[in-house]
C-alpha cells in the first residue's frame, strides 16, 4: 500500500512555523440530545481523526518558496499524502541537559570514529519504546517497554508507530493503567491511548517518541496558494487531516 507508506516527510523545520496545532477530533457518535441540549448517549468510533496545522510559516529565500510550492503542488486536491511530524520536542519523556529536553542524540561517529566532512555524525532518538504484547485493530490500550527515558510516563505524550499498511500513525495516551518496574531502567507500561490503533501491532514493534509522525492530507476544500508580500516574504498557513 504505497498510498500510505513510502511517503515523504514534511520538512517542517525549513518552514519555520510561528504556531502549530494538533488535535484528535470526532471521537464519538452523538445519538441525540435531551431538553437541556445535553447528549444522552455517545458511543466511541475509531477514536477520532488527527488534525494539524502549521501557521504563520516563514519563507523568503528562493529555496523556501520552491519548497512551499512543492508542498502545494503535491497536496492540493486532498488526494496525495505526506508524513506530518509533531514537534513535541519540548513535551516528551526525554532526558534533559540544563533543563532542556533532548529528544535526539546527534554527532554519533562511524564505527571507525570518523565523522562526515562537516564534522557531523549520525543521530538517533534518545527515547523509544517496544510493543510487548500483540494488540488488534481498534485496540484502546497498548503494552510497551520504554527505553532511555528521562522520566516516567505520567500525564500524556505523543508517539507514533509505523504500520505495515497504514504507514506512520500518531497516538497519545490518556492514562497509565499499570507499570511493571522489574527492570527499573526500562519499565513496561500498559497505557490507554487515543485514537484507537489504526492497525494491529505485534510484540517487538517499535514506538517512536521523538518527532512522531502521521500520514495526513489537506482537508477537503483547503489549498495552499503561493502568496508573496514585499521583499519576497511569505507567511503561509498549512492545514492537515489524517489520511485514510
Amino acid at each position: 500500500m504505497a498510498r500510505y507508506t513510502d511517503l515523504p516527510t514534511l520538512f517542517v523545520d525549513f518552514l519555520k512555523p510561528g504556531k502549530m496545532s494538533f488535535d484528535v477530533k470526532g471521537g464519538g457518535i452523538d445519538s441525540g440530545r435531551n431538553g437541556l441540549g445535553e447528549s444522552i448517549s455517545i458511543e466511541m468510533t475509531g477514536g477520532g481523526m488527527m488534525v494539524a496545522s502549521y501557521e504563520n510559516c516563514f519563507a523568503q529565500s528562493p529555496e523556501e518558496h520552491e519548497y512551499g510550492n512543492f508542498v502545494a503542488a503535491r497536496m492540493n486536491g486532498s488526494f496525495r499524502f505526506i508524513n506530518v511530524p509533531i514537534l513535541s520536542d519540548w513535551m516528551g519523556p526525554f532526558p534533559t541537559t540544563n533543563g532542556i529536553p533532548q529528544p535526539t542524540i546527534s554527532g554519533i561517529p562511524h564505527s571507525d570514529g570518523s565523522k562526515f566532512s562537516d564534522a557531523s555524525g549520525y543521530s538517533q532518538a534518545t527515547v523509544y519504546g517496544t510493543v510487548t504484547e500483540d494488540a488488534p485493530l481498534n485496540a484502546g490500550t497498548l503494552k510497551m517497554q520504554l527505553f532511555g527515558a528521562g522520566r516516567k510516563l505520567r500525564w500524556s505524550d505523543w508517539f507514533s508507530i509505523y504500520h505495515p499498511t497504514k504507514g506512520w500513525r500518531a497516538y497519545r495516551y490518556w492514562e497509565v493503567d499499570d507499570i511493571d518496574e522489574t527492570d527499573p531502567d526500562s519499565p513496561i507500561y500498559m497505557i490507554s491511548i487515543a485514537p484507537a490503533l489504526r492497525e494491529a501491532v505485534s510484540a517487538g514493534d517499535r514506538v517512536e517518541f521523538a518527532r512522531p509522525r502521521c500520514v495526513m492530507k489537506f482537508p477537503t476544500g483547503f489549498t495552499l496558494p503561493w502568496e508573496v508580500e514585499g521583499f519576497w516574504r511569505s507567511n503561509p498557513t498549512i492545514q492537515f487531516v489524517e489520511a485514510f
